[in-house]
């Protein structure tokens, strides 16, 4: 089995290659950590997947902001690389976006594949939510969808969905303002809209104008509503790079993410040594074999003779960009992500816990515990082990609980945690910088006490699955800490892993005790 990397449990792609470096799947998972471990677990598969697994030497992923973005990037890669073992479609599925017309008076209607003038948006994975979405627009801001303008007044006009430019019932101008309104929203820039929206129906009440008040509050309904931006996919008729980095320490760790006219194709990491100057010099060198896209995209500015070079090396003018806000510092924050999970993802957590937990040092070694048992039956005991932040299942235990009867999650962890720790005292071994136990203060009582009493001093703390509660020692209550903090994320991933481990080993107990009656 192949050496699998730090896989995050972000939503994203993954690209299995062979050992010639050759993309041969491309999937999409909401959690890739759980979606890439299901290929290499002791489970039956089909006989294309043995095919496959067989052939993987080595796994690489990129991170999304949402599985949305994750389903539209899987598609992206697909078409351009076609690997071996991706479902080869002649006519792969195109998702439709939502067009703005370069009209005098533009429409608004779906476009499965852009073409022509005017704005396009998207794309909409879900027939559903496109629908939606336009649906909301043409509600919302009273736009028209006919092909030509008719010499009259049609039914939309009527029922109040249509501003009716083909009879002059509103001007040019009040109309742009209409579709202004809507390209904001369909980029991802409610949030300015809403308020200046906001500021409009306050004036209109004020001014006793109730009717245009109504309709700017349902604007503001629709608004309010809308889906996601997605960042992976924008409409381009260039290519441009994403570069960002992190200096830590004397190293800087970077990654280049390559868009192609708008799709999110590639990205490299590199680390190397910090000096002054760093980034121009990277650029220099990156490029000097390579061909510079039209627009590069960097988190600072640069020295001018950077453009000067990618001009010569492209044959014609590099935008060199350094966003603030919008699509693209959503795109440098992306990259961003992916760095922190590729350079810095273990010692993130680590640190994160240290801090939340108030322990003097990160707690490099941490084991966890957890009971499984059947209404009291063949009850047994787990303790997994994380060294750096990973999983060191060479020093996994299973325990039989021996002293216990019946229903007792609270003995049954003092019993693991005496055993453990007590043979751990007798044979002078290293104990752990953390100890975590499954359950509530009743579980943590019972750990602490069982340490303590064996003369040790070990920092335990407790995780009840119900709401993921964290319970230490002396306070009164669990810690104010949020279910998505780093920190506990972090201890659920700990706990998730000892209780798998508990219920495997629960399980064998139950087939043996079934083969032998």
């Amino acid at each position: 089995m192949i050496a699998l990397p730090d896989i995050p449990t972000d939503p994203g792609c993954y690209q299995y290659r062979d050992a010639h470096g050759t993309i041969i799947y491309i999937g999409k998972a909401k959690n890739l950590k759980k979606r890439v471990a299901s290929y290499f677990q002791k489970r039956p598969l089909d006989a294309k997947t043995q095919q496959l697994v067989s052939q993987i030497a080595t796994v690489d992923f990129f991170v999304t902001t949402n599985e949305l973005e994750a389903l539209i990037l899987e598609s992206n890669l697909i078409k351009r690389y076609q690997p071996k073992y991706n479902i080869d479609l002649k006519d792969a599925k195109s998702y439709a976006y939502i067009q703005l017309t370069n009209d005098a008076f533009p429409r608004i209607q779906i476009a499965r594949r852009p073409s022509g003038g005017g704005s396009v948006y998207g794309p909409f994975v879900s027939a559903r939510e496109r629908d939606y979405v336009l649906a909301a627009l043409k509600r919302a801001f009273r736009l028209r969808t006919c092909r030509k303008l008719p010499k009259r007044a049609c039914l939309r006009y009527h029922m109040g969905s249509c501003s009716g430019p083909c009879i002059g019932a509103i001007g040019p101008e009040e109309y742009e303002k209409d579709v202004r309104k809507a390209e904001s929203i369909l980029r991802g820039r409610s949030k300015e809209l809403l308020e200046t929206l906001q500021e409009e129906m306050a004036t209109c009440s004020a001014h006793q104008e109730f009717e245009q008040a109504l309709q700017i509050r349902d604007q503001i309904r629709a608004i309010q509503q809308f889906p996601e931006r997605q960042h992976v996919e924008r409409q381009k008729a260039y290519d441009e790079d994403v570069i960002n980095y992190v200096v830590h320490g004397e190293k800087v760790h970077l990654i280049v993410f390559s868009v192609y006219r708008g799709t999110l194709g590639e990205k490299e990491e590199f680390t190397f040594e910090h000096s002054e100057g760093f980034l121009e010099e990277f650029i220099t060198q990156y490029y000097a074999d390579r061909t510079p896209p039209k627009e590069l995209i960097l988190p600072v500015e640069v020295e001018p003779s950077v453009a000067e070079f990618l001009a010569h090396r492209l044959g014609q003018q590099v935008r060199i960009t350094v966003p603030q806000k919008g699509d693209k510092k959503a795109l440098l924050d992306l990259v961003a992500r992916n760095i922190e999970i590729a350079f810095f993802g273990d010692r993130l957590k680590l640190e994160a816990l240290r801090r939340s937990l108030r322990l003097p040092e990160v707690p490099s070694v941490i084991e966890c515990f957890d009971i499984s048992h059947l209404s009291g039956t063949s009850t047994v005991g787990s303790m997994v082990q994380f060294r750096n932040g990973k999983p060191s299942k060479k020093n996994y235990r299973r325990f039989r609980i021996l002293t216990v009867e019946g229903i007792d999650d609270v003995a049954a962890i003092g019993e693991v945690v005496r055993r453990r720790y007590g043979r751990l005292a007798e044979e002078r071994g290293d104990l752990p910088d953390l100890v975590v136990v499954d359950g509530g203060k009743g579980q943590l009582g019972a750990a602490v006490a069982e340490i303590r009493g064996l003369g040790l001093a070990v920092p335990v703390i407790a995780i009840a699955k119900r709401d993921e509660e964290v319970y230490v020692p002396g306070y009164p209550g669990p810690l104010p800490l949020a279910k998505k903090d780093t920190a506990s994320l972090f201890i659920q991933e700990i706990r998730d892993e000892a209780h798998r481990f508990a219920v495997a080993y629960h399980r064998l107990l139950r087939r043996k005790k079934m083969v032998e009656a």
